[in-house]
């Protein structure tokens, strides 16, 4: 992901849970902050840890190990890490026998520091070396430091079954790519989770299977850029020296990809995230159309709506490109919702160059987004080469701004749901209320309703009855369970 998001899932900072495996003896405690990727490679954790003798705890203080999944994309990020950090040594005081560690991108960017020069952790883990956990903890059992931040240009932890962490039973994460080979000039995941690979579409394929198997009603196909997924028949791009190598390699790209996914499950609600504007197919737009299953929601990371901004970003797209693949998608699937992420003060940003961000939001009209103001990366290009230029207090006020217009977006869109019906997937009882549903329609739009004889699971058919700029609130009009897809998704 371009920038950081909040994982609902596992409420930002809770332990992570696994079922108790009878025979493991070891507690780990295990705590996922950043992205979706970050939450799937905690579940990877978990998975290859069960099998060397640890179940999950919700209690820190009986750990014997404590590892959090860290995120590099932003100072705030890493600062709220050292912090809890501070949190496992002092209670470390009191169980001598406990090992602290740190898990990727964070330990990929800082390496032996927190070994050698702050001494707050006994293991540093990069997102390429999980599989060595193992040994990196007899290593730490021996009273030595252990650190494994090598990258690698095949790992995709495809023949792991990831634990489903804190899961809801319902909507489930299946990784098809690692890496990032988009050199965004202010974006540390190149360096901190290494090239671009993508996964073998069996395993892929078969992990979803499990899933369905486990009655998951919703996965989400997820990578750093998953239009850029591309799997040849006999192994990666790499391994193909010569054109007419490729040309006889049976290749698998993200639409192809999409395709078989929503034609092997269709009774599975799918989702993909993150898209990249300059790798988005039109083929992938058809295939969404084709299949009703395939979720009518695009996360589309534009950054800044300034053709001058996105040069200096090293961004492949420009305003004028991205307003093409706008216009494309609303042609071919009108119903998507889209949403954005959005960096704003970038280095040298000017006035109009913030206005033009403003008007591409207008033009798009969001449903929503993630916007921050631009937090310089040490080791990226632009932390080296441009000057962080733009005072704090304009970036604060361009800031306020642009969440002030999106909140308005936001609010006109839910407003467009009000007096329609709408087919739901139920995720959980809502926060505020234990008498009430929450759920999520095509578009992703958290839907609020009144419970009935519903169950967890269920595809409802929910009339909107009324609006916030974020939730959309009904009730249940009748079970959507066996209700075929093409008959009720799409609604808006």
């Amino acid at each position: 992901m371009e920038t950081e998001k909040i994982i609902d899932a596992n409420k930002q900072g809770r332990p992570l849970l696994t079922n108790d495996i009878k025979g493991n003896t070891k507690k780990l405690y295990i705590e996922s902050y950043g992205c979706q990727m970050n939450l799937n490679d905690s579940e990877i954790v978990a998975s290859i840890l069960s099998e060397n003798n640890f179940n999950t705890t919700q209690l820190l203080e009986e750990a014997d190990l404590v590892l959090v999944n860290t995120c590099s994309i932003r100072d705030k990020a890493e600062q709220t890490i050292r912090k809890r950090l501070q949190k496992y040594n002092s209670v470390k005081k009191i169980n001598p026998n406990m090992k602290v560690g740190v898990l990727g991108c964070m330990a990929e960017r800082l390496k032996s520091k927190f070994l050698d020069e702050e001494k707050i952790v006994d293991l540093v883990v990069g997102p390429d070396a999980y599989k060595d956990l193992p040994n990196l903890l007899a290593e730490v059992n021996e009273g030595r430091d252990a650190v494994n931040v090598v990258l690698s240009k095949e790992e995709t932890y495809g023949d792991v079954a990831p634990v489903r962490l804190n899961s809801n039973g319902v909507s489930a994460f299946v990784s098809i790519t690692r890496g990032c080979d988009n050199m965004c000039t202010f974006c540390v995941v190149p360096f901190t989770r290494g090239r671009e690979r993508s996964r073998d579409p069996e395993s892929i394929i078969k992990e979803i299977q499990d899933l369905k198997d486990k009655n998951y009603r919703e996965i989400t196909l997820l990578g750093q850029n998953v239009d850029s997924y591309l799997w040849y028949g006999g192994g990666l791009k790499k391994d193909f020296e010569k054109a007419s190598d490729i040309a006889q390699a049976t290749a698998v790209g993200f639409a192809a990809l999409l395709d078989l996914v929503a034609t092997n499950f269709p009774e599975l609600r799918i989702r993909f995230f993150t898209s990249n504007p300059q790798d988005m197919e039109i083929e992938v737009l058809h295939v969404i159309a084709k299949h009703p299953n395939i979720c009518r929601y695009l996360h589309l990371p534009v950054q800044s709506g300034s053709t001058s901004v996105l040069e200096r970003m090293n961004r492949q797209h420009t305003r004028e490109e991205y307003m093409e693949l706008i216009d494309t998608i609303r042609k071919i699937i009108p119903e998507t919702a889209i949403s954005q992420d959005m960096i704003i003060g970038f280095c040298g940003e000017t006035e109009a160059e913030h206005q033009d961000t403003m008007s591409m939001m207008e033009y798009v009209g969001y449903d929503y987004g993630f916007m921050y103001a631009y937090s310089e990366r040490p080791g990226t290009l632009a932390a080296k080469k441009m000057k962080d230029d733009v005072p704090e207090d304009i970036k604060k006020r361009r800031l306020n701004e642009v969440i002030h217009l999106q909140r308005n977006l936001s609010n006109a869109n839910t407003q467009t749901y009000v007096g329609k019906t709408i087919e739901v997937l139920i995720e959980g009882t809502s926060k505020k209320s234990d008498q009430h549903w929450m759920s999520r329609n095509s578009q992703n739009y958290v839907t609020v309703f009144p419970k009935g004889n519903e169950k967890v699971g269920d595809f409802v058919l929910v009339k909107v009855e009324e609006c916030t700029s974020a939730t959309l609130i009904g009730k249940a009009v009748s079970a959507a369970q066996e209700i075929p897809f093409e008959l009720i998704a799409g609604s808006r």
